[in-house]
């Protein structure tokens, strides 16, 4: 009682509040030099009105948040002494407590409390309590990313998910099959990435570490000239005592050294200067090849399979040419028929001796994919063909000893069919990765967008150039001075310190006028360079850099699993097991029903009895069934999507939206920078009262300065314009300043009350709003402008007419969207009459406009289109989009737009254009079309190749299918479906004479009969590069691309 009695006073001498409901102090006083953001003023009145920017409050404070479940509470008093228990400790943010689902969440600083703090002050209330989960936003959670080497199906994949899954600090983890790599998410302070590459590899497939998760650059370098142990410490301790290391790894055998370090700190150029002074020029050290990516390990499979395919052909050959080409040579066939030992010939000793090696020797891999697979209980395709290709070598090898050791048994081998079946299969492999490989081009063309080299330039003291320098562009370094030439590619991001140009930006913005360039702007890596000479000092280097965080947002889009896949990830579990009981049921089928004389003897083969026709019936069902196309034809085809995607400045990541989007029927979009430029200029003042223009704006200036809304920022710049040109540009200072969002904002300006806002915002001030001001509000409104009220000291004294223009193209592509069957809706912030205007001109009803709308009433009609049925994409760019890019079933966020936007959305807009919405959907429909045939094809090849293989055409027709040949088939089908996808068709869209012309679509529509489609010269059609022309050739020429290449 004595403490509460202390918290109390305390609280009342502090806050002087005499309302009636309690009051607990949440926070105590912090440290000096903890800053904690200061909440607006009217949150308290509609404390909802700040949820637009809840996460970028909770990203900027130092909160963690702790889920507990709480047994024993039975109403909303005893949830309310649990709320109220909670909030009493210091350090606490927020509390709420959920009395049906027995769960409490609690918003805390670290710094003064911790959960099991929290979870006693629970129970002490006399509930039990359990902590469930808890998250930091200073987090220990990291995405690590692991390759893996020797997957072959889906059933390979879910082991190793399914183990990764069950280590104690693991939140998620996906394993792809497509891109044979693992992201896994996990609490570093429970797990290290050591343990989870562990668990992978105790599963039997190989894994290769591509990067931890953690905020640091990574570099491998090939050393030369060490051939010591000793000389190896000694270089690893040289770069241990460099500033900025955070680990090193050193391989001895390969002579490579893996660094991670703080690129702020120091870099690789610092790390070859060590180790070369090191051993005082005996060591040499170089970037090695290809720096450790995914595309050398593709190649080293390729290389590998076709490297086995090439030594099976060796062997396969002459086993194929004397058992089925010979045979029917007379002279060849008396030779290979002369016995050696008793009934055991030539022919069938040497296919015994060609057939070994096939088998066991180059074999070998499913032999081992067999034991690990089967050692964890996940029998995959491997098990398969190690079954099929072991029964026809064993009968093979019985039915040869038993003829070297009988003098009338003549024997009937199938060292051909093993032999062939690994040929057929290897072959299958080969084709497959060598396709898998051409369905991640679109990283590949990312990459090769940063230049080879750059040039490095040594400054004095007062700037001057004294050295010059051509460096591997790996190598740059935070704050290095590049020159970059004319017609040369930015080598790194960075601003410009000398020079002035044009750069080409279309490649990463999409923008297709080059943009000027002088000193303090910055500059994108992997950008052309137009005309002049540019220094630019890097700024970010390797993984940060902008073309890194594209590549990895794709890798990232192609893990993750789109919903559709389950269904294969279920049958998959079954698909083998289920596979082998139906190979051995044919078999014993086949074989009880010639024991028995069921059918006529002449159906058996001449060269055959009935055991070895049932034998080859049951060797054809087990090795003609094929799991992968199952696995292959949801990952390979949304690779292909996403790649597709981004090389149209379409950034979808992942499965998930891929395959949200190609239902949606309904758009929401915002208005300011979605359907309009988002660049709004003031272009009128009208002043109630009598004063100075420039005192008026110097008033409103200082307080909207303070405000990051495109309205505040427009009025900030034609202040400055109309300012003197030798006056200071620093603004008065503004007491006081409170923002209220979707409204306006407050603030005191030379003791002067000033708000500055829509008509909602004065009136709920209590300002009386003049009839002149009501006039000129709505005039301004019918000319699709917004008006802005200005108040000074309680009274009406101008307005400002800022107007936004329309992006280009906007109203063709409501109309496309409208023929594509899809409903347009505008969301905004504006007020009624502007929403209206700017809805007529874009051809959105009336009725779907809702104007003066906050963030949380943008979420809140996402959310009710979601209930009335329809599937809805929002499309947005600021800060109080993100509840409704987050609510909506597809979020697309405009690329131009804010961090937090960009981050809450499912794809990302990077070119900025409109056109761009209609391509996500379109490429979102294509690839799941593509999905479902692949899936069609899949099941149909199973469905009618299994009873095929397992003779139901025999009777009937007298077909039987070799096993050698269901081999064959069973290898074409996985890498028919990854041709298949790989066919999957983007779509281009452009403007041709003020109509939308989309191309690689089922739509080609509002385009006036003058106007033809012509290839580019130069440009072939599969390049994609059209142009609509008028007919009299006079017409405007927009060059635009099909499918990136992916045209079909």
């Amino acid at each position: 009682m004595l403490a509460l009695s202390c918290f109390r006073s305390e609280s009342f001498s502090e806050s002087r509040d005499f309302s009636p409901r309690p009051h607990y102090p949440s926070m105590p006083k912090y440290p000096k030099g903890f800053a904690l953001k200061k909440p607006n003023n009217d949150q308290s009145s509609s404390s909802s009105s700040s949820s637009a920017a809840a996460a970028a409050t909770a990203a900027a404070s130092h909160l963690n948040t702790a889920l507990f479940s709480v047994i024993g509470m039975t109403c909303s008093a005893c949830a309310g002494s649990v709320e109220k228990a909670i909030k009493r400790l210091p350090g606490i943010e927020n509390a709420a407590v959920d009395v049906l689902n027995n769960r409490a969440q609690v918003l805390f600083h670290p710094n003064f409390v911790n959960e099991e703090t929290i979870r006693e002050t629970i129970e002490d209330v006399g509930f039990e309590a359990t902590l469930i989960e808890g998250k930091s936003n200073e987090t220990s959670l990291l995405t690590c990313r692991i390759r893996i080497k020797g997957m072959t199906c889906t059933s390979c994949s879910r082991t190793v998910e399914s183990a990764l899954q069950v280590i104690h600090g693991v939140q998620n983890a996906v394993v792809a099959l497509a891109t044979e790599e693992a992201e896994i998410r996990y609490d570093s302070k429970l797990v290290s990435y050591r343990q989870l590459m562990e668990a992978v590899e105790d599963t039997g497939f190989e894994a290769i570490l591509v990067s931890t998760g953690e905020d640091r650059s990574k570099i491998q370098l090939k050393l030369e000239g060490i051939r010591t142990e000793r000389s190896m410490r000694i270089v690893e301790g040289s770069l241990q005592a460099l500033p900025g290391i955070q680990d090193i790894d050193i391989d001895p055998m390969f002579h490579q050294v893996t660094v991670s370090y703080k690129p702020d700190q120091t870099g690789p150029r610092n790390f070859i200067e060590v180790i070369e002074s090191t051993g005082s020029g005996r060591f040499k050290a170089s970037i090695f090849p290809d720096g450790g990516g995914r595309e050398p390990h593709r190649q080293e499979e390729i290389r590998r399979y076709y490297k086995s395919f090439l030594w099976s052909l060796v062997f396969t050959i002459p086993v194929f040419l004397t058992s089925m080409v010979f045979m029917y040579i007379p002279g060849l066939k008396h030779g290979l028929d002369t016995k050696v030992i008793n009934m055991l010939t030539i022919g069938e000793l040497l296919r015994w001796v060609l057939s070994t090696p096939v088998q066991f020797i180059i074999g070998r891999r499913f032999y081992t994919g067999s034991y690990k697979a089967l050692r964890h209980g996940s029998p995959n395709m491997d098990v398969l063909i190690a079954l099929g290709t072991n029964a026809a070598y064993f009968y093979s090898v019985y039915s040869v000893l038993r003829a070297a050791t009988s003098h009338d048994f003549e024997s009937m081998d199938f060292f051909e069919t093993s032999s062939m079946l690994i040929s057929f299969i290897l072959l299958g492999k080969y084709l497959e990765v060598l396709a898998k490989g051409k369905t991640s081009e679109a990283i590949a063309k990312l990459m090769d967008l940063a230049p080879d080299t750059a040039t490095l330039l040594t400054l004095d003291s007062e700037g001057n150039v004294i050295n010059e320098q051509e460096i591997d562009s790996r190598l740059i370094q935070k704050n290095d001075v590049i020159k970059i030439v004319p017609g040369g590619k930015v080598a790194s991001d960075g601003s410009v310190i000398w020079g002035q140009s044009h750069v080409n930006e279309s490649m990463i913005t999409g923008e297709s006028r080059p943009v000027a360039k002088r000193k303090g702007d910055s500059v994108i890596g992997g950008t052309v360079n137009e005309n002049g000479v540019l220094h630019i000092q890097a700024t970010r280097v390797g993984s940060e850099s902008a073309l890194s965080q594209i590549v990895r947002l794709v890798e990232s889009a192609q893990m993750a699993k789109a919903p559709v896949q389950k269904l294969a990830d279920r049958i998959s579990k079954y698909f083998v097991p289920l596979v082998i009981c139906l190979s051995f049921t044919t078999w014993l089928a086949w074989f009880l029903a010639g024991r028995f004389k069921v059918y006529p003897e002449h159906w058996i083969p001449h060269s055959m009895d009935s055991f070895q026709l049932a034998l080859q019936f049951g060797i054809s069902v087990m090795v003609i069934a094929c799991p992968c196309a199952l696995g292959l034809a949801t990952p390979t085809a949304v690779m292909v999507g996403t790649g597709v995607g981004a090389t149209l400045g379409v950034l979808i990541k992942g499965g998930q939206a891929l395959e949200s989007a190609h239902k949606v029927n309904c758009i929401v979009f915002d208005k300011t920078g979605t359907l309009t430029v988002g660049k709004p200029v003031v272009v009128k003042t009208r002043l109630l009262k009598n004063m100075v223009l420039r005192d008026f704006y110097e008033l409103i200036a200082a307080t909207e300065v303070n405000s990051e809304h495109p309205l505040a920022k427009a009025i900030v710049e034609y202040a400055k314009k109309i300012r003197v040109e030798d006056e200071s540009l620093v603004w008065p200072e503004a007491r006081d300043f409170i923002s209220i969002t979707g409204h306006g904002v407050k603030a005191v300006v030379h003791k002067k009350e000033i708000i500055v806002g829509n008509k909602s915002l004065m009136l709920d001030s209590g300002i009386q709003i003049p009839v002149e001001a009501d006039e000129i509000l709505a005039d301004t409104e019918a000319m699709a402008q917004t008006g802005i009220l200005v108040s000074i000291n309680g009274e009406v004294t101008g307005i400002i007419s800022i107007s936004d223009p329309l992006k280009p193209g906007a109203q063709d592509v409501i109309s496309i969207l409208e023929s594509m069957k899809i409903k347009s809706i505008m969301v905004t912030g504006d007020n009624w009459g502007t929403a209206n205007s700017i809805a007529k001109e874009v051809g959105i009803g009336t009725d779907n406009v809702f104007a003066e709308a906050k963030p949380e009433h943008k979420a809140e009609k996402v959310k009710d289109l979601q209930m009335s049925g329809l599937t809805v994409a929002m499309v947005g760019d600021g800060i109080n989009d993100s509840p409704a890019l987050v609510a909506a079933n597809v979020g697309m966020a405009i690329g131009a737009g804010t961090d937090i936007a960009i981050e809450a959305a499912d794809i990302v807009l990077m070119k900025s254009n409109l056109e761009d919405v209609i391509t996500a959907i379109d490429l979102s429909r294509k690839t799941f079309s593509r999905i479902r045939q692949n899936y069609i094809w899949a099941f149909g090849y199973n469905l009618l190749g299994i009873p095929i293989a397992a003779g139901a055409l025999f009777p009937t027709t007298g077909f039987r299918l070799p096993p050698w040949l269901a081999g064959a088939a069973m290898a074409a089908s996985s890498v028919s479906v990854v041709f298949y996808s790989k066919m999957t068709v983007g779509a281009g869209i452009t403007i041709a004479d003020g109509n939308l012309v989309v191309l690689g679509s089922e739509i080609l529509s509002d385009v006036n009969e003058n106007v033809i489609l012509s290839p580019t010269s130069g440009d072939s059609l599969l390049n994609g590069a059209f142009i609509g022309v008028n007919s009299d050739g006079c017409g405007s020429r927009r060059v635009f691309p099909i499918g990136a290449g992916y045209f079909s």
